[in-house]
């Protein structure tokens, strides 16, 4: 047992951010379900996740890995003060529909802060995304970094907050994590496909809580 548990840390490293409450009767040790869950966001597809746990003795269906992804119901944590916050937003395609992932990104941390997904971008849009972050961490002082996009800088100043146009410098945050999750659903050519909205922002959501135990 103990060159099995060994194994497993060298793979799944720390894996405390995993909340497993959601488990009703566990035919799975819980730390091969955290381990399942961070090779999945870490880049293995499904097949490959299922693979790896094989090795451990351990047989479960794709779906299985993919419904303890989502059931985890994992959220970016709360209660940050952030001295700037850079947003933006990219297009992300769920079963051959556009919608558009909207991130906020703490640069100093390379953490994401909050994270949705929009069937378009619009001003109304923005101002609910700004609403939810700043129920979530307190950025009243922060200094919001963001491109040219109109309906932006027009939810930030009707909201009050402070924001400055910046292409290159801490801006640059946000335009790499963006790359990572353009990487990472790269493996599903950068589609959800057969899978309802609401599930990808699920996906998103707890991808964004696997970056941030990284950094």
């Amino acid at each position: 047992m103990c060159w099995l548990m060994a194994e497993i840390t060298r793979f799944s490293g720390h894996s405390d951010w995993i909340e497993l409450e959601f488990v009703e009767r566990e035919r799975t040790p819980s730390e091969l379900m955290r381990l399942g869950i961070r090779l999945h966001l870490a880049g293995l597809s499904l097949s490959n996740t299922v693979s790896e746990l094989e090795k451990f003795g351990v047989q479960r269906s794709r779906k299985a890995v993919h419904d303890w992804v989502h059931k985890a119901d994992l959220q970016p944590s709360s209660d940050a003060s952030p001295d700037h916050v850079a947003v933006d937003e990219t297009v992300i395609r769920v079963d051959g529909q556009r919608y558009w992932l909207y991130a906020a990104v703490d640069p100093d941390t390379n953490r994401f802060l909050h994270v949705r997904l929009f069937s378009t971008t619009t001003t109304a849009l923005t101002e609910i995304f700004l609403r939810e972050l700043r129920e979530k961490h307190d950025v009243e002082n922060a200094v919001f970094l963001v491109d040219g996009a109109q309906h932006l800088q027009t939810a930030l100043h009707r909201a009050g907050l402070r924001f400055r146009m910046e292409r290159h410098g801490n801006r640059n945050a946000v335009e790499r994590v963006f790359r990572e999750v353009k990487r990472r659903t790269s493996s599903f050519s950068n589609s959800f496909s057969h899978v309802q909205p609401t599930t990808a922002e699920e996906w998103l959501q707890t991808f964004a809580v696997w970056w941030n135990s990284l950094n």
